[in-house]
């Protein structure tokens, strides 16, 4: 079968550590997404923005709260296309550079970025507070990104939004068609034919909304008419409902999250059919290699695993300072510090914790960043720290978590902790990382892993019934880590045989090889096969 040729956008890229301009899960799946894509040599070139400072470095201060800086980062590497465009911000005509890098192992990546300092406040940072400047870099996307690939020439027949921030590049398609002669509602539905959009979360914060006198002020809605974006958008302009509305197919992103999504926009009038295409991870990225070659052979994959645990211990003193007992059992929870993941669920309990950290000799390691901009996201962080704090060497929360910590986290813990607010969990991409390594799995069931979950045999489904209780889930996730994962970790034979059963899971169904390959066979048909 013939594969369409795809454009995909994506506000970030979580590609390498020292190419920062990713913030967290999202942007590490579209790298992960355009590393698979080059890996299995498919048609598919990807668009984005060059931020100046990216997200931020986290650092924590002596008073226990965080704080943040923008250091530079090295581009240099990054080719310069020749392709100038411009997008009319506020009235003000935008020049804009294309450059292209596929340095990281991956389809190519172009990145646009405004040319003139006095536009640089558009993509100064990444996820920057406030509408006009948020307007202004989804223009820059979506608007930019359909001329950077029209005067690139890329013969595009799908174009894939990952996420809302893209959908300007609709309303430019639209607007085209509407140049050339067709009406809006024939110029609507040719659009429509050529779009597919990925929905990520039913976390109303990650569903922008904006004014549509802002957008007609910043230059967002081209020449259509106020009715026309309201068709498409509804007003307040809903990033999300018009993702759904110009698009022709649309997925969530497991299939726990694909009921939750098909309820939560069953409202939306002419929205596309929403399927569930469940995310998967760069296994040559995520998967020590040599976790992958002495995987079927017990005695050397325990050894393997020993060695990874060494590293991460290493690495936990050199970045924090803390010495670990090498027979503790290491717990992981690393995640963006939302309220909503639960991140310090497991500390309310005192006495419970008490004990595991003491005769059961568990440590927690934490990591996570908030949004520089969100009080609550710090709140979550500064109670991380004091609890490291309070129990020196048995909690420790590690600063500026960033794909380096992802990685060696995922690699060398024993257990990956998951206890988000069901079912607000739309996938959960860092247990498939750690789960490709042997690190088992304990987790409510939301997100990813009630596919994966084989409890007790690949690792452990934490019982959570809805509208969550924290008090009752609490009291489940102790009673499992007490009464399953204890007696299992004093019992090595079955450990590594969870720990063999968790790899054949992961690599057998949640790779991005194979949702790339879904991706194609489900979502990019193209529109006249």
């Amino acid at each position: 079968m013939r594969r369409a040729r795809v454009a995909y956008f994506c506000m970030e890229y979580g590609l390498d550590p020292s190419f920062p301009i990713y913030s967290g899960g999202l942007g590490v799946l579209a790298g992960d997404f355009i590393k698979s894509a080059h890996d299995l040599e498919l048609p598919v070139v990807a668009v984005g923005l060059r931020w100046g400072h990216g997200y931020g470095a986290q650092h924590i201060g002596a008073d226990g709260q965080p704080f943040y800086d923008y250091p530079e980062y090295d581009h240099g590497f990054l080719v310069d296309t020749g392709v100038n465009l411009r997008v009319r911000v506020r009235g003000k005509e935008v020049p804009c550079a294309v450059r292209v890098t596929e340095r990281f192992g991956h389809v190519p990546l172009y990145l646009i970025e405004p040319v003139r300092a006095e536009d640089a406040w558009i993509t100064h940072r990444l996820y920057e507070a406030g509408s006009d400047i948020r307007i202004a870099q989804e223009m820059l996307l979506g608007i930019g990104g359909v001329r950077a690939l029209n005067w690139l020439g890329h013969p595009i027949e799908v174009y894939h939004f990952n996420e809302g921030h893209a959908v300007f590049a609709g309303i430019e398609m639209i607007a085209e068609r509407m140049e050339a002669g067709l009406q809006f509602p024939e110029a609507w539905a040719d659009t429509r034919r050529r779009i597919v959009f990925t929905t990520h979360t039913p976390v109303a914060a990650g569903n922008e909304e904006h004014a549509i006198k802002d957008l007609r002020r910043m230059g967002a809605c081209l020449e259509l008419s106020g009715a026309e974006v309201r068709a498409i958008g509804g007003d307040p302009f809903n990033m999300t409902v018009a993702g759904l509305r110009l698009s022709r197919a649309a997925n969530a992103v497991s299939r726990r999250h694909g009921e939750t999504a098909r309820e939560m926009w069953a409202h939306v009038k002419d929205a596309a059919p929403i399927v569930s295409i469940t995310n998967g991870v760069h296994a040559p990225t995520w998967q020590d290699a040599r976790v992958r070659d002495a995987r079927p052979d017990a005695a050397r994959l325990w050894d393997t695993h020993l060695a990874l645990r060494r590293e991460l211990i290493a690495d936990v003193s050199a970045r924090a300072g803390v010495g670990l007992d090498d027979s503790s059992l290491l717990i992981g929870f690393a995640r963006r510090a939302a309220g909503y993941k639960r991140s310090d669920l497991v500390l309310r309990d005192t006495q419970r914790l008490e004990r595991l950290l003491g005769p059961e000799h568990g440590v927690l390691l934490f990591a996570g960043k908030a949004h520089p901009d969100d009080k609550t996201g710090r709140d979550i962080v500064a109670a991380l720290v004091r609890a490291s704090r309070a129990h020196p060497g048995r909690i420790v929360f590690l600063e500026n978590y960033d794909m380096a910590i992802a990685s060696r986290l995922t690699r060398g813990c024993d257990v990956w902790l998951n206890n988000p607010t069901p079912p607000l969990e739309a996938s959960g991409t860092s247990g498939m990382k750690a789960a490709l390594n042997g690190v088992l799995n304990l987790s409510v069931l939301d997100g990813w892993w009630p596919e994966a979950c084989q409890s007790g045999l690949n690792g452990w489904a934490i019982p959570t019934a809805e509208p969550a209780d924290d008090a009752r889930d609490l009291d489940a996730l102790y009673r499992t880590v007490e009464d399953e994962v204890l007696p299992a970790w004093r019992d090595r034979d079955r450990w590594i045989g969870m720990m063999q059963a968790s790899i054949a899971t992961a690599e057998a169904g949640f790779t991005s090889d194979r949702m790339v390959r879904e991706y194609f066979d489900r979502l990019y048909t193209p529109a006249d096969d």
